[in-house]
Formats: C-alpha cells, structure tokens, sequence
C-alpha cells in the first residue's frame, strides 16, 4: 500500500485504521514532554535539599536536558529514515522512562543528571520527531493535518499549564520522586498505546547518515552552553569552552559545504540558511525560548529561595502566565487574519519586555505578596501565545515542502538552544550570589529585559508580508511549550 494513498474523503491516509488511536499516543507523547519540562522547577528547593546540593546544581541539570536534546534534535530527526519512524518514536519513550525511574531514586545530583538530562534528553530528541513525521504523514489535507497538529499542541499545552501545578502539588504531597513516577506511568501507558501506531514506510539502513557533523554540531553547541555555565565559577574555562564551541561549531559549517559540494548528504543543508526571512524568524524563535525558560527558572528559584514559596505555591503563582497563554493561543486564529505575522511578533516582544518591566517595579511589593509577581507573569503569558506561531509559520512558511521535515529539526533544535541559554545565561547570573537579596534577581532580569528589546528590534527587520517560496507548505501549529514559560519541544 502506498504511504500517499487516502481513504475515500482524501484526509487521511488509508494506512490508518483509527485515527484517534493514531493520534493518541503520539499527542500524550507531547503532553508528557511538556509536562516534564515545566514541573522541574518548582521542585528545585526541594531536590536541592534531599540531594545534598544547591540551586547551580539544579540548574546544571536542567540546562544539560534542554542542551542535550537541542543537539540530538536534527541527527534523530535524520536517524528516523535510517531506523524506521516507529522504532524510533518507542526506543526514545523507553530511554525517557529509564531516565525517569533513575530520577526517582537518585540518590544523589550525578545519578540525577544521568536520568534526567541524559536519559530523558536522548529520549525526548528520539521521540518528538516521529510525532510531527508520521503525524504529517497520517493525515494528508491541511484541514485534517490542522486538526491533528491542534490535538498534539492542545495536549502539549495542557502539559505544560498543569505541570508547575501537577508538579508543586505532587511534590508538596508526597515527594519531587513521586513526580518522576507520574511520569513513568504515563510513559508506560504511551508504549502499550504506541503498539498502534503504524509507519507506512520502512525503515533503509543504507541510508546515509553524516555522523561526522552530527558529532561536530553537537560537541560546539554542547561547548558554548557549558561554558556559560562556568561564568562565575571559573572564568578560565569558560573562555576555553566558549573557543573551542566556536571551533568545533565553524568546522561543521565548513565540513557541510565541502560534503553537499562533493554531492554528498549532508546532516543540514546550506541552503537553509540563505533565506531571510526565514533566518530572522528562526532567531526570534531562539530568543522568545530564551526570554521564557529564562524568567520561569529565575523568578521560580527566586520565590524557592530568597521568598521561601512551597513546590504548590510556587506553581500556583504562575497560573497567571499559564492564564496568559491560553488567553492568546485561544485567540491566535482570529489575531493571524486580522494582523500579519511581523506585528504579532513584535507586539509579544514587546508585552514580554513590559512584563518584565512589571516583575522589576513590583519586586519590592513582592515582599508583602506574592500576587505582586501576577501581573508581569499574565503579561508575558500572553506574549509568549501571540509571537510563538507565527514565528515558527515565518521559518517552515519558507520552505517548499520537501524540506518540511528538515526546517522543522533546526527549527525545534534553535528554540530548545534558546531555552538552555536561558537557563545557563539568566539562571548563572541569579545564582552567583543568591544569597544577596534581590541583587542577582533585579541584574537577572534586567539582562532579560534585553533580550526582549533586541528581540523587537529584530521583529522590525522582518518583511511585512513575505512572500512564501514556490511550493512551500503552510507550518502546522507551533509545538506546544515544553513549560508554562518554558515551553518548546
């Protein structure tokens, strides 16, 4: 049977028996990754005091989860023609729930690290690109494709609204372990549920796959990431990292040009890079990411720390960004007819930046109530539902769709680089010195505050109307947020 065929309404592919039991799995695959993502933070107090560690150890294992997916992201979404789709999407729901039983009985911050930044990172770069694959092949008009995507971002969004939630109320009830296993349950379920889902074509193990620059890209992104993290710590070897990152990151660029010129395939086409617009989306995406992993990680180890908020009422705070962000996605339909995606990226940067503005001017109130930090939050809550679409619509929107599959690995590979640059950059001021009040706090944020006006200053540079390359496809739905302000998968 072709993988292209359609049953009779021209919406589906005839390979799929049950569409919803297609779609379950791979749409609580998104939910549990969301979930993950969001949750952590909240439970940073208390992983830091049942582990006999503090807030930079914590942090380190967070930004190594988002930095090690970030780099497997396009190699795995490469992997998935060579292993078969399937395999793929079953093998990394199995190194996520190693990760998580690990995490559960860590007994201490490296076994941590290798379940929940190791484990859970390889699984989640292997098993978030077949969703988005065999999704995109399984339903085959835009109006059905529309539907399913909407089903994986609605699961995803409903992780990542409930996971500081979910996740403070777990751990204030029984133990941050007890949220490991939550997530081990439902891992388990998507794998008998999995037996399901179906891969129309089968798996080439001949087929080519350039592990020099997969290692190249990985080893210079993973480097620059570290060596942010050793900002304070030991300038020495930041520096060292940061030059051997650009070293390592060059020479895959060059590697790549000299295989596509010798008619090889490469691990990422050049010609992805020579589109404008498509460039100047993709480093909004790597900023919006950025902006929010950044000020759920500081404003949440703030409260733990200097306020000395539970798991529950930490979770409970942010409510009001999770409010934000169903406010906007709910009305991110009617906003893309009625303004262009130019003016609602720059209208999120610019509520973000005011958000921020808000938690600065209100951290003093803060000391008396906590719902001081609420309406900063909702402000950037709904920032982050207006500009995120249309952003990731702007880079695949300029793409034929022969090179969907392709555009949409770097996309999701530059928001989750985003994300552990905000964990490393922002997170690695705020604990240099935690203990000074609202010091590290204020400079945290105003470094973001930054961000969020270079991120306006580059929505300006974008083309108002850009025209879309011949053939390119319209880009489903962006991926639901990994976290309330963390977001991406």
């Amino acid at each position: 049977m072709s993988p292209t065929s359609t049953d009779d309404s021209g919406a589906i592919a005839s390979w799929v028996g049950s569409p919803r039991a297609f779609i379950a799995p791979l749409a609580l695959a998104q939910f549990i990754c969301s979930f993950a993502g969001s949750n952590m933070n909240v439970m940073i107090n208390d992983i830091s005091h049942d582990l006999h560690t503090d807030v930079k150890g914590v942090q380190t294992c967070i930004t190594l989860f988002l930095v090690i997916m970030a780099v497997l992201m396009i190699p795995c979404s490469k992997l998935t023609d060579r292993y078969g789709r399937k395999r793929c999407f079953l093998g990394g729901l199995i190194l996520y729930g190693i990760g998580t039983v690990l995490s559960a009985i860590a007994p201490g911050l490296g076994i941590l690290i290798l379940g929940n930044s190791v484990f859970q990172g390889v699984g989640t770069a292997f098993l978030i690109p077949p969703v988005y694959i065999l999704t995109t092949m399984a339903f085959t008009s835009i109006e059905s494709r529309a539907k399913a995507f909407g089903v994986i971002s609605g699961l995803g969004g409903i992780g990542a609204a409930a996971g500081p939630l979910i996740g403070g109320l777990i751990t204030s009830g029984i133990s941050w372990r007890a949220a490991f296993v939550f997530q081990a349950l439902v891992v388990a379920t998507i794998i008998v549920l999995g037996r399901r889902v179906v891969d129309p074509v089968p798996p080439d193990p001949k087929r080519p796959f350039d592990a020099v620059g997969a290692i190249l890209s990985a080893v210079g992104m993973f480097c620059l990431v570290v060596g942010i993290l050793q900002a304070g710590v030991n300038n020495t070897l930041l520096i060292v990292f940061l030059v051997v990152g650009a070293a390592f990151l060059a020479a895959f660029f060059l590697f790549v040009r000299s295989r596509e010129r010798a008619g090889k395939e490469a691990l990422l086409s050049m010609e992805l890079f020579k589109n404008r617009t498509s460039n100047l989306g993709l480093i909004t995406q790597n900023m919006q990411w950025l902006l929010l992993m950044g000020v759920s990680f500081v404003v949440s180890v703030f409260l733990q720390t200097e306020r000395h908020y539970s798991a529950i009422k930490t979770g409970v705070i942010f409510t009001a960004a999770t409010l934000g962000v169903l406010v906007s996605s709910l009305a991110a339909e009617r906003l893309a007819k009625k303004y262009s995606q130019k003016t609602l990226i720059a209208a999120g940067f610019l509520m973000s930046a005011a958000g921020i503005g808000l938690l600065l001017g209100l951290v003093h109130a803060a000391s008396s109530s906590a719902w001081a930090f609420a309406p900063g939050l909702l402000l950037i809550g709904l920032g982050l539902g207006v500009m995120l679409t249309p952003s990731v619509n702007l880079v695949q929107g300029a793409f034929p769709e022969d090179k969907q599959g392709e555009i949409s690995g770097l996309s999701r590979s530059i928001s989750n680089l985003g994300s552990s640059f905000g964990t490393a950059i922002a997170g690695t001021i705020l604990v240099s010195n935690i203990s000074s009040g609202n010091g590290t706090y204020v400079a945290a944020m105003i470094v973001l505050a930054v961000v969020a006006v270079a991120g306006l200053g580059i929505s300006i540079l974008l083309p108002r109307n850009p025209l879309p390359t011949a053939g390119a496809a319209t880009a489903p739905p962006a991926a639901a947020p990994r976290g309330v302000l963390d977001t991406a998968v």
